[in-house]
């Protein structure tokens, strides 16, 4: 997902050494570096989130309902999400660049087979290796990073990820969607796997080899034991959830969104349908918003601040007027970034030790949470229509304010003590 999933994973990357040996704005293999990971953004989400916007067409091609159509998108999340934590333990053994090559060429050439697919079963197990698959590169771009990249540069290098990220997700579903109202949801995975398979191969020419990298070996007991702790922790395990629950909130409302628009009352053709994942921009602005926020109201007042708009967004696409869902949707995606940036970024605070297992176990419970919600959404529109879908989403959502709540009331607890 777009920039708070890289933020999640930026505070668990290694700390990177001010060495003159690494890479610095002006010099060549810091802008291939750059672009090289930028393509690698775009790959991974097109390829991650190829099939959203194409669920209404491959319903009515599949005969399926929207739940089970939807698991064409949840399962590709969900093999990711159960793949992090292995992936990042092959990087340490095999190396950054070698796992993340590995990863985007697999994905891609995965996606030049679902086209042929033959039936939902077929696709479904195809996406959810696929994800798996995928797994190798947000597990390892951050560190790629931090290893390669001088310090005072890093953030910009991370930031230009975090826009190939947000392309792909974007222009991903706009591409699929647009190439599929023309030709068939069989063109649209077509065209998505050719986009992704170009932005892997410029991934591969442009990306410098690594020269910090020092390989280690794989202790299973000891990553066993730092994941134990991180889930002994009730802060942190609160921000798992945080980040689970809005991702559900995500899934549930853009698994479902495209059913919406094109049946009464709206009516809209399946081209403009897909146009609405343009929406996404307003995430990227609001994830980046989202640290002026905390600044001055602090992590749980942003996280109220985000819960509140989500709901109001959930609410107000209720209402009849096209206009009110769309500025529903605006919205909830505002929300949702704000909120996710908020979790995720406070993880990397929170943990002490084992930081990079303590963001990909964050990312684990957010994909799981996007597997969860968008298929709830899915069987709940399939069987109450939209209202259906935003009570899962206000479920969600009344969840994360009762997980917010508690952490307020233990805050006032604390300091109440004397000292």
């Amino acid at each position: 997902m777009p920039s708070a999933d890289t933020e999640a994973l930026a505070a668990g990357a290694p700390n990177a050494v001010a060495t003159s040996s690494r890479l610095l704005p002006g010099q060549r293999d810091f802008r291939r570096s750059n672009l090289a990971l930028f393509a690698a953004g775009i790959a991974t989400f097109v390829l991650l989130y190829s099939t959203q916007g194409l669920l209404p067409l491959l319903s009515a091609d599949l005969g399926l309902t929207p739940g089970q159509a939807s698991w064409t998108a949840s399962a590709a999340t969900l093999g990711l999400a159960l793949a992090l934590l292995p992936a990042s333990a092959l990087s340490d053994r095999f190396g950054r660049t070698a796992v993340m090559t590995g990863s985007v060429l697999a994905a891609s050439l995965l996606a030049l087979a679902l086209p042929f697919a033959p039936d939902l079963t077929t696709l479904v197990v195809l996406r959810a290796v696929q994800g798996a698959a995928l797994a190798g590169l947000p597990a390892t771009a951050m560190a790629y990073l931090a290893e390669e990249v001088h310090p005072s540069a890093l953030a910009s290098a991370m930031g230009l990820y975090v826009a190939g990220n947000s392309i792909g997700g974007m222009g991903g579903r706009l591409v699929a969607g647009w190439s599929a109202a023309a030709w068939g949801w069989r063109w649209g995975l077509t065209v998505s796997a050719l986009l992704a398979l170009a932005a892997a191969a410029a991934f591969r020419l442009l990306i410098p080899p690594a020269r910090h990298f020092r390989r280690t070996p794989v202790d299973a007991h000891a990553l066993a034991r730092t994941v134990g702790t991180h889930l002994r922790d009730p802060l942190l395990l609160r921000l798992y959830g945080l980040g689970a629950l809005f991702m559900a909130v995500f899934g549930a409302v853009y698994n479902t969104v495209g059913f919406r628009l094109i049946a009464a009352p709206f009516h809209l053709p399946e081209s403009v349908a897909a146009s609405i994942f343009v929406v996404y921009l307003v995430g990227t602005a609001s994830s980046a918003g989202a640290g002026r926020l905390t600044a001055r109201l602090g992590r749980r007042g942003t996280l109220y601040a985000a819960i509140a708009c989500t709901t109001a967004g959930l609410l107000l696409t209720l209402a009849t007027p096209l206009w009110a869902t769309l500025l529903g949707l605006v919205l909830i995606t505002a929300g949702f970034f704000a909120g996710h940036a908020t979790a995720s970024s406070a993880v990397g605070r929170t943990a002490t030790h084992g930081r990079a297992q303590a963001s990909a176990l964050y990312l684990i419970a957010y994909y799981l949470g996007n597997s969860l919600g968008g298929t709830l959404g899915a069987d709940a529109y399939h069987a109450l229509g939209w209202p259906g879908s935003a009570a899962v989403g206000l479920t969600a959502m009344t969840a994360a304010a009762g997980i917010t709540l508690y952490a307020t009331r233990r805050a006032v607890r604390a300091a109440a003590l004397p000292a």
